[in-house]
């Protein structure tokens, strides 16, 4: 329990220091030297040192928004079992719990957006709640094959020790659907390129940042701190699942597991050096193609199974 808790706090902590890796590899495909490794922190030290404006036409929903975005965020970490130990809590049935408690960290930021009144903000409300509903559908769907693998709905079940590499044992290549799929849901619900573009400010196109814009000091910093351990939550799934590898030792466990966030953290800096923000009406294809592909892998898996 002691390590479970500790490796806990160190996820929030380093969750930003990862994030910044993408800034490092973003740079480096645009000939930069980049910004530190610590700029996250430099940032966020910064907002949490100022003072939070709010409009009068804001209510306490408007405050409400960063403080249970982020304390779900950080809720999910708990259940989520980092570099193959246990989480802190775990009970069976506890991934749709945590998927709950994502959608209403979700929900909140939406309120908090539409409580401002502007157009703008309500835009991004709109596509925030349109999006995710692909990936839960998706997300659902990979719990079935895992449902039907291990008879289990927990984490931990899949995630921790060597559960992850009896999940390979048994679904074998159509897994490697599952990682692709996990992948997409990931810049989808961290609002990433193709899906969306972080680094603009242009309100026509954006998702996430246009819903936050009216948000600044500490509230600002609250919205930050919990997208990066949300980012490093879905970064935790695919590094175990593309690194699942138990030898025993806790120092090679704990090496490998940083070796598959780096690996999964340059992907994503890699995606957003190569392409595109997708237009708008794309992006609903992009993002059901993490729905067919964990489809296929589910039918096929459970198929050989039978």
């Amino acid at each position: 329990m002691i390590e479970s808790i500790i490796l806990w706090f160190l996820a929030i902590l380093t969750a930003p220091f990862f994030s910044a890796v993408i800034l490092k590899i973003k740079a480096f495909f645009g000939g930069k030297k980049g910004p530190p490794l610590m700029i996250n922190y430099y940032t966020l030290i910064k907002l949490f040192k100022k003072g939070s404006v709010y409009s009068n036409s804001t209510t306490v929903v408007f405050k409400l928004g960063p403080i249970v975005s982020f304390a779900c965020a950080i809720t999910a970490l708990m259940f989520l079992p980092i570099a193959g130990y246990p989480p802190i809590f775990s009970f069976n049935g506890d991934i749709i719990f945590v998927l709950y408690i994502m959608g209403l960290g979700r929900f909140f930021t939406i309120a908090a957006a539409m409580d401002t009144a502007s157009p703008f903000e309500g835009m991004g409300a709109a596509r925030e709640a349109y999006f995710p509903i692909i990936c839960e559908a998706a997300t659902f769907m990979i719990l079935i094959l895992f449902y039907g693998l291990t008879g289990e709905l927990q984490l931990s079940a899949y995630f921790a020790g060597k559960n992850t590499l009896a999940l390979w044992n048994m679904a074998g290549a159509p897994l490697l659907f599952v990682v692709i799929s996990f992948f997409i849901i990931l810049l989808t619900e961290n609002s990433r390129v193709p899906v969306d573009d972080p680094a603009t400010h242009l309100e026509l196109t954006m998702i996430h940042e246009v819903m936050v814009l009216d948000h600044s000091g500490p509230d600002l910093g609250l919205i930050e701190l919990g997208s990066f351990c949300k980012l490093f939550f879905y970064s935790t799934l695919i590094s175990r699942l593309i690194l699942p590898f138990d030898p025993g030792i806790p120092g090679l466990v704990l090496g490998l597991y940083i070796a598959g966030l780096v690996i999964v953290y340059m992907a994503v800096g890699i995606m957003e050096s190569i392409m595109a923000r997708y237009r708008m009406d794309k992006v609903p294809q992009f993002v059901l193609t993490s729905f067919a592909l964990a489809f296929f892998a589910t039918i096929i898996t459970l198929e050989f199974i039978k």
